[in-house]
C-alpha cells in the first residue's frame, strides 16, 4: 500500500518537503551507544502527533499555524505513561485525528510499551512521555535552542536510558 504523506497538504508543499537537503552541519547521521541492555533500561516516547492531556495541559497553538502555514508550534507537553481516566486530545493541522484518539497507541504506543516490560524485554516505561507538534519547518531555531534541550532534561532527570519515536 502506498501512503500518501502529502494528502493533507496544500499539493504547493510537495516540492518542499519531498526530498530535503540536510540542514548545513548536520549531512552525518545522530548515532549514541546505547550501553544499558534493553531488558534493564527505561523508555520513554516521543510523538509528533501535538497531544495534550484534556483539562489539564494547553492544546498545541493550531491558530498560529493557520495564520503562518510553515510555522509549528514548538512546545513540548509531558504526558504520564499513566494516565488513569484522563483523556488526550489532538492537535495536528496535517493529520486526521479520528483513529489517534479512538486508541492513543496509534500515535503513542504505551500500551505496546508496557507489554515489552511485562514480557521482560524492557526494563521499564519512563514515568512520562513527551509530545510534540509536527511540522517544525520555520521553529527550528527555537527548537533546537529550547524544546530539545528540555526534552532531553526531562528525559535525564527522570531516568530514561533510550526513547521510542514515534513520528505522525
Amino acid at each position: 500500500m502506498l501512503v500518501d504523506s502529502f494528502r493533507f497538504l496544500p499539493r504547493s508543499f510537495v516540492p518542499l518537503y519531498q526530498s530535503p537537503a540536510p540542514l548545513p552541519g548536520e549531512e552525518e547521521p545522530v548515532w549514541a551507544p546505547f550501553p544499558a541492555r534493553l531488558a534493564e533500561a527505561s523508555v520513554a516516547l516521543i510523538t509528533s502527533a501535538g497531544l495534550h492531556v484534556e483539562g489539564k495541559q494547553e492544546p498545541f497553538d493550531a491558530e498560529g499555524e493557520r495564520r503562518q502555514p510553515t510555522w509549528g508550534d514548538p512546545t513540548h507537553r509531558v504526558i504520564p505513561a499513566e494516565l488513569g481516566e484522563r483523556r488526550l486530545g489532538m492537535t495536528h493541522l496535517h493529520v486526521n485525528p479520528t483513529d489517534a484518539l479512538a486508541d492513543n497507541n496509534v500515535v503513542l504506543p504505551s500500551a505496546v510499551l508496557a507489554e515489552l516490560v511485562a514480557d521482560g524485554r524492557v526494563g521499564a516505561a519512563g514515568p512520562d512521555h513527551v509530545s510534540v507538534m509536527g511540522y517544525q519547518q520555520a521553529g527550528l531555531e527555537v527548537w533546537r535552542n529550547e524544546t530539545a534541550p528540555a526534552i532531553v532534561e526531562l528525559l535525564r532527570r527522570q531516568g530514561t536510558d533510550g526513547v521510542v519515536l514515534a513520528p505522525v
